[in-house]
């Protein structure tokens, strides 16, 4: 039996839970489809890479105004996860993912402060270089 082409997702984009939002992790995909694919330090520069982070970041971003009505309903970002596709022996991750961090700075001020994880990962979906999650904290 074959699935429909169009069968829905296994998961959601957003779930709330208390004053909690989690936001399922974003790839930085645009127009053209996903921006920079391959590993970061082999196929791809840390920049290109810092750019498709702040990208994911404000794909995060764009599901929380939908799920809330306004960034302004973010306390605060509780947590921000990076994880990024890397190539033999590159080690840091945290530089790629410090531009997802910057986003969610320079978007809510001190309200994007935020726990962080940046990992590197053998591979992600659809050869992304990068994928950010994040879990805010709701006023309402």
């Amino acid at each position: 039996m074959s699935q429909p082409a169009s069968a829905p997702p296994l998961y959601e984009s957003a779930v709330r839970v208390g004053d909690l939002l989690f936001i399922s992790g974003q790839l930085p995909i645009g127009d053209d489809g996903v921006q920079h694919p391959g590993f970061v330090g082999r196929d791809v520069t840390v920049e290109q890479a810092r750019q498709a982070a702040a990208l994911a970041t404000r794909r995060c971003l764009d599901i929380a105004r939908a799920e809330l009505g306004s960034l302004d309903a973010i306390k605060g970002i509780a947590r921000l996860g990076g994880y990024v596709a890397v190539g033999e022996g590159f080690t840091d991750a945290p530089a790629v993912v410090d531009a997802a961090s910057q986003v969610a700075r320079d978007e809510l001020g001190d309200r994007g402060r935020h726990a962080r994880l940046a990992l590197g990962v053998a591979s992600l979906p659809l050869g992304s270089c990068v994928e950010i999650e994040t879990a805010v904290q709701c006023w309402r």
